[in-house]
């Protein structure tokens, strides 16, 4: 037992599994009297500038928020996050069996049927993910749990995406967090990334099941990233001749270089598989993925049954049948002399009807002040949900294009793209851009501001190109705003790279370094972190 408390209420007691930025504790809930996992982070062993830290506190609470929205039985239930010390702390639920790594060596070589009903589940899992939007981003056997009814639970949703420093810089490292072996091609070269990302991570996952090794390997990190890159996977017939042609098929397209190659979505991915899944009714024996489409929602593996009691020795009165009760038949009607017996109680009096009530006016001033306050602590579902309920009221009292409308419009949208909802905050901010330009023009800073988010939110989502039009659209309008300038082209260089165009995303990067040290000089913090990205870039580029 360690017996430290995390959080005035979760006491540690043995370590599960452990990295380089933390650990995994099976931990006592106190105040709920369960058993819990804690993962604790420690943001000081990360490089760089002292304020990344900082940084990756207040963005892992938040993406913690994210993660908890997300609600499907195949995902670890998030309980509590927060920080204490120099520690992060996620609080989870704790799942019993065995991680897939462990599964698949206890049983090699790994049955087809199983490895399709994994993929399955996972894919269900990622359409829910993916929907919200989130993004795995370190999607490995060792964060997949095999339970005993053989049901999958994908762990560190959220911790792999608040770590990722290709959207979020916030490791300052130069290296994109994840695996090297379940890596896609974007994803190592620092680009953005997708859900596609987390569909190749699939294949390799998938690949690995049914080959009993990864599709790339290598001895250093590098060496298997440029296997990634540069190299086509061997079809898994050549390795496994019983493996079905379609599923070969598909993996291979999970694991194609250019992410507009690879299925459009897990749904597609789950459709693909289903043909090849059991049929159901088969026996199916404790962990054993295919048991959840063999057994559809059956009790978890059966235990032995228990010994029967002796028979008594003394006679036992036996309990009679139940029977449902019924209401007790109506009493005979007896005829009363001049009194119809059909006839029923005497009907009551009539009454006026009540005058229909006018439903009460919203008090936006005092929603507005409630939203303050939400915003204030942290609150910002509460806050999203508020803001959302008064536009309407807020647009009837004072006009759609009144000023205390646009503010509130303004406001929701802000605070959509806080909590990670970027695929509510789009239409907001399209709009919100639509009716600037109209008034001011698309030159009016304002108007800028709202394409530029509406830009964020497509990246975000995974619409890669449709951010990169958006991105090259409003970048001429800021050649007096370097700092934003440079920025804007940063990110279209790592969407290039993300769309698999590495050679132009890297000149643009080159390009941008040149610009960067001419204004800022060299030991700026963006030339400095432009050179760690085009150094990865060059170690994993091709090679004579």
């Amino acid at each position: 037992m360690n017996g430290r408390v995390i959080g005035g209420r979760y006491e540690l007691a043995t370590v599960i599994g452990q990295g380089g930025m933390g650990q995994v504790w099976t931990a006592y809930d106190r105040r709920l009297d369960r058993r819990v996992a804690v993962k604790l982070l420690r943001p000081a062993t990360m490089t760089g500038p002292a304020t990344a830290a900082d940084e990756l506190r207040r963005r892992f609470v938040r993406e913690c928020r994210v993660t908890a929205h997300v609600d499907h039985p195949g995902l670890v239930t998030v309980h509590d996050a927060g920080s204490e010390g120099e520690d992060l702390y996620l609080v989870m639920q704790y799942v019993g069996g065995a991680d897939l790594a462990d599964h698949l060596a206890e049983h090699d070589p790994y049955p087809w049927e199983w490895a399709v009903s994994v993929a399955a589940q996972l894919c269900a899992v990622l359409a829910a993910v993916h929907a919200v939007p989130i993004v795995h981003r370190d999607l490995k056997p060792r964060n997949v749990m095999v339970r005993p009814d053989g049901s999958v639970v994908v762990l560190d949703l959220g911790v792999a995406s608040v770590l990722d420093s290709d959207t979020t810089r916030l490791t300052h490292t130069g290296s994109p967090i994840g695996s090297p072996a379940y890596m896609a091609p974007e994803q190592a070269m620092g680009g953005a990334v997708g859900p596609s990302t987390d569909l190749y991570a699939l294949g390799a996952l998938l690949h690995e099941l049914l080959s009993g090794n990864v599709p790339f390997a290598g001895s250093t990190a590098l060496g298997v990233l440029h296997r990634h890159l540069y190299e086509p996977p061997v079809p898994l017939r050549q390795l496994r001749p019983e493996v079905p042609e379609p599923l070969e098929a598909l993996v291979l397209r999970l694991l194609a270089k250019d992410p507009r190659e690879r299925p459009p979505g897990a749904h597609e991915v789950y459709e693909q598989l289903l043909p090849l899944l059991p049929a159901r009714g088969a026996p199916a024996g404790p962990m054993d993925p295919t048991r959840p489409f063999l057994r559809p929602h059956a009790p978890w593996p059966d235990r032995p049954a228990a010994t029967a009691p002796a028979a008594p020795t003394t006679p036992v009165r036996t309990a009679a049948p139940v029977v449902p009760p019924q209401a007790p038949p109506p009493p005979p009607q007896v005829p009363t002399p001049g009194i119809d017996p059909r006839a029923s109680y005497p009907p009551p009096a009539p009454t006026a009807p009540a005058p229909p009530t006018a439903p009460a006016r919203p008090d936006v001033a005092a929603a507005v002040d409630e939203v303050k306050r939400l915003l204030g602590e942290g609150a910002l579902t509460q806050a999203v949900d508020m803001l959302g309920g008064i536009l309407p009221a807020a647009a009837a009292e004072h006009g759609e294009r009144s000023p205390v409308v646009r503010i509130l419009r303004k406001q929701y949208a802000s605070t959509l793209m806080d909590d990670g909802q970027y695929r509510r905050a789009l239409p907001e901010l399209r709009r919100l851009a639509a009716d600037r330009d109209a008034e001011a023009g698309p030159a009016d800073p304002q108007a800028l501001q709202f394409r530029y988010d509406a830009a964020l939110c497509l990246e975000q989502l995974g619409e890669t190109a449709a951010a990169l039009t958006e991105f090259r659209a409003v970048l001429p309008y800021y050649e007096g705003d370097p700092a934003r300038a440079f920025d804007i082209r940063q990110r279209i260089a790592l969407l290039l790279v993300a769309t698999g165009e590495h050679a132009a995303g890297q000149e643009q990067l080159q390009r941008l370094l040149f610009d960067a040290e001419r204004a800022f000089g060299p030991y700026h913090p963006l030339p400095a972190e432009l050179r760690r990205v085009l150094e990865h870039q060059r170690q994993l580029g091709p090679r004579s």
